[in-house]
């Protein structure tokens, strides 16, 4: 592991707060930035997720997929806990924590909307990310793939039925522009272009896909640091101006994480399931598609809304939380093969 690998959670903590401070020091820019979307997708994030995936996708080889089959228990725990335990659990979180053990120190017009926003996190599992999470961890390639496509697929039937049930909505209105231009986005056209790439490296020898793979490297990790920055500083003025309700909103989110991804990680260890799948299994049954909640908390609710809000701290929050379970999936290694 490189010095910069090493002390990554180092820069991230820098990136957030240079990133807070520049969106403060210099809102109109950012403001800029954050309007460059099309279907609530923001366009410079989706350029540097593209930098951060593709170099992961040129690892995966397609003819290798299907032994992925192998690892049905290790879906099948990531599917239970995507879809029949997170969106339930944050609900129950935010009746917890929103509803009462915080409800002093929120504005009590907001609690629902708060819940409801909390709730459209969860409800989505993550697209693209997870990818990063994946090889952070030295998953398997074929799995996070498979599992994202998998996800991605039920996620088209299952989230409006879902989030219609949980919050009590006898229809909902999904943003499909956001759902589908994501997936497109962030699976479709990095696929395509990665096998491209990989296919004409190949054709001149393994050691020059190891040799661009080498050299991506710092490029994706160099993109997921920009990306902090810029997501931090598109809401700096929000978070500078309201650090209380943020924190608090932070609270649920941050434990349903790591409930979920230790539940994730319990049940494959239990199932025995090899190392390099329970990873990523953890990472995806963990993780939010936060532009679908965003976009869809902006439908129902509007801009000005506590759902807005609630999604937008999920955003903040992702991927240093995510960082720290890498982290301890990393490091419980020797445990989990202990069996």
């Amino acid at each position: 592991m490189s010095l910069f690998e090493r002390y990554l959670s180092v820069w991230v903590g820098v990136c957030i707060v240079v990133g807070v401070g520049l969106g403060h020091v210099f809102p109109a820019p950012f403001q800029a930035l954050a309007g460059l979307e099309v279907a609530q997708v923001n366009l410079p994030v989706a350029g540097l997720v593209w930098l951060m995936i593709i170099p992961m996708l040129l690892r995966i080889d397609f003819g290798a997929l299907s032994q992925v089959r192998a690892q049905w228990r290790g879906i099948g725990v990531t599917v239970f806990v995507n879809w029949a335990v997170k969106p339930f659990s944050m609900a129950f979180l935010g009746w917890l924590f929103i509803s009462h053990l915080f409800r002093p120190w929120l504005p009590a017009d907001q609690i629902d909307s708060y819940i409801a926003g909390l709730i459209l996190l969860a409800a989505a599992p993550c697209t693209a990310m997870v990818f990063v999470w994946s090889n952070l961890c030295r998953g398997e390639p074929h799995f996070t793939l498979s599992q994202v496509a998998l996800n991605d697929l039920i996620m088209v039937f299952a989230f409006a039925p879902l989030v219609g049930l949980l919050l009590g909505l006898s229809s909902l209105s999904v943003p499909w522009e956001t759902l589908l231009l994501s997936v497109g986005l962030y699976i479709v056209v990095p696929v395509i272009v990665a096998q491209i790439v990989r296919r004409a490296l190949l054709a001149h020898g393994p050691d020059a896909l190891a040799q661009t793979l080498a050299r991506l490297g710092p490029l994706s990790l160099g993109a997921l640091l920009a990306t902090l920055v810029l997501l931090f500083g598109f809401q700096g003025e929000q978070i500078l101006a309201q650090p209380l309700v943020i924190a608090l909103l932070a609270v649920p989110i941050t434990v349903q994480v790591y409930f979920n991804s230790a539940l994730a990680y319990w049940l494959n260890r239990k199932a025995g399931v090899p190392h390099c799948v329970a990873g990523p299994s953890a990472l995806i049954g963990a993780s939010n598609f936060f532009e679908l909640a965003v976009a869809t908390a902006l439908v129902l609710f509007g801009f000005q809304s506590g759902a807005a809000l609630a999604t937008v701290v999920g955003v903040l929050i992702e991927v240093p939380v995510m960082l720290s379970v890498v982290k301890i999936v990393n490091a419980s290694k020797n445990w989990y093969e202990a069996r």
